[in-house]
């Protein structure tokens, strides 16, 4: 059994349209849609690979969905800072928004700002590259790599205090009071696959 990732799945979109599309190519053991994203479990490697050849990219509704074998998710997520939010916006308008990227494992809106951790790297830089500087419910939103890096396992320190500000809720390394304008260096070898990512500040 092979999992395939399918993003950029227009609202239109049905489980029953998705599964139909990918049984062209072989038997579709699951198919569940997300928002703008889902997953499809086809039975054999043979399949997966045909139903990625020729629906990466097919045209859905008028919109090109990506197609590729899911990838396993990773003990850490790529956690971005998002900055000037609209006071109205929610998190699950907030989460919708850069689902339109790839999956979103949290999303958590602090006041005027907020971090969305993001399962993929290279879908936190698409994400970055497309909604960076862009206006979102009235408001030109900054994104940005969060300072704090990778996010760990949760249960990882104690969240009961902030030694830098004094608040709860966060841990110091995650305190906005701290260095809120820079982005936080990668490893040399993300740069290298990725590339510099730039802050708007």
């Amino acid at each position: 059994m092979v999992k395939l990732f399918i993003g950029n799945l227009p609202r239109e979109a049905t489980e029953q349209e998705i599964r139909s599309l990918f049984e062209q190519y072989g038997k579709v053991l699951e198919c569940d849609i997300i928002k703008n994203y889902g997953f499809v479990h086809i039975e054999d490697k043979t399949a997966a690979e045909d139903a990625i050849r020729n629906l990466h990219h097919h045209k859905l509704h008028g919109v090109c969905i990506n197609v590729e074998a899911s990838k396993n998710k990773s003990k850490a997520s790529t956690k971005l800072h998002v900055g000037n939010i609209s006071p109205t916006c929610t998190n699950l308008e907030l989460r919708a928004k850069f689902e339109e990227y790839g999956p979103v494992i949290e999303c958590d809106i602090v006041k005027d700002y907020a971090f969305v951790h993001m399962e993929r790297a290279e879908d936190a830089v698409e994400a970055i590259r497309g909604l960076d500087n862009t206006e979102f419910q009235g408001k030109r939103m900054r994104v940005q790599l969060s300072t704090s890096r990778l996010r760990t396992a949760p249960g990882m320190g104690d969240k009961s205090g902030c030694y830098r500000c004094g608040k709860e809720g966060h841990w110091s390394k995650e305190c906005p009071v701290d260095r809120p304008g820079q982005v936080a260096d990668f490893t040399e070898a993300y740069n290298e696959q990725y590339g510099a990512v730039r802050t708007p500040y």
